[in-house]
């Protein structure tokens, strides 16, 4: 069964660390650039990581990511954002980490993550 091209897509990132958020950014544009409308919900550990401007700065996987041709966490962020995708941090979670939003962000609950998504898949990371 596939998705109808304008049928909505939650991605839904709450593991912590680089390969999760690559992959879940990858997913965002992906549905996004396809023409779907895309919904990032971030929460639990991971709000932390996509709650500062450049989420992974030094780490080396993004050097090594840009060395070799594959777009970055920062690079995936930024397109995702320039192809409408909506970004939702979780409320609480944001909360616990004591962290802020970016601009851009907006900060939310389940309820509204799923009101968007309607009857759309979920992928979750």
């Amino acid at each position: 069964m596939s998705a109808a091209p304008g049928m909505p897509l939650g991605v839904l990132l709450s593991r912590p660390g680089h390969g999760p958020a690559q992959l879940a950014l990858m997913a965002a544009a992906a549905a996004a650039a396809l023409g779907r409308p895309v919904t990032l919900f971030v929460t639990g550990e991971a709000t932390a990581l996509l709650s500062r401007p450049d989420p992974f700065a030094g780490d080396p996987r993004e050097a090594l990511a840009a060395a070799r041709g594959v777009a970055t966490v920062a690079e995936l962020l930024e397109a995702a954002r320039a192809m409408g995708v909506r970004l939702l941090l979780c409320d609480a979670a944001l909360r616990m980490a004591g962290a802020e939003a970016p601009p851009g962000a907006e900060v939310a609950g389940l309820v509204t993550f799923l009101s968007a998504v309607g009857q759309g898949p979920v992928l979750t990371f």
